[in-house]
């Protein structure tokens, strides 16, 4: 059986482990913000278990957000998308489409995040706890805040421009 890629060190520095690591002592800013989480997940009326998931916020594209689960096979589903789609689902319901996020009490699991995601090879419901999830995403504005990711993405004008040469 391969390795579990979940379970490899990134190559890119951390900003923090799930341990809570100190990245090694480097004084260099670090390039990602990355953390493996258990998820409960269910597929249709199938209840599987736990899907670990890789969370990954890199500072070169500040405005997005990586989950990478692992399903125990060779391959693996990667799903991007806003990093303030994740954080207003942390809030309320969040999303449309493919993807929505909502903020929910479950006795047993306390305060939790349900991700739902839509695909042509079918639609998964995910339940992470919402203050891992939201830790998580701490680090990544104390790492890039929220007016610094506006300066990081293409203005109106180079829009524009892209969509006119289209």
């Amino acid at each position: 059986m391969p390795p579990d890629p979940l379970s490899a060190a990134s190559s890119a520095p951390l900003a923090a482990t799930p341990t809570g690591g100190d990245g090694g002592g480097s004084t260099a800013a670090p390039a990602a913000v990355e953390e493996v989480l258990a998820l409960r997940i269910s597929l249709g009326d199938e209840v599987v278990g736990e899907v670990r998931t890789r969370f990954r916020f890199d500072v070169a594209r500040p405005y997005e957000v990586l989950l990478t689960f692992h399903l125990g096979r060779p391959d693996e589903a990667d799903w991007v998308f806003s990093r303030d789609l994740l954080r207003d689902g942390l809030q309320t319901l969040s999303g449309q489409g493919d993807v929505k996020l909502w903020p929910a009490y479950c006795p047993c699991h306390g305060s939790t995040l349900h991700l739902a995601l839509e695909s042509p090879h079918g639609s998964a419901l995910l339940e992470a706890s919402k203050p891992r999830v939201r830790a998580w995403l701490d680090r990544t504005y104390a790492l890039v805040s929220a007016e610094q990711e506006r300066d990081c993405g293409p203005t109106d004008a180079q829009l524009a421009a892209l969509l006119a040469a289209g």
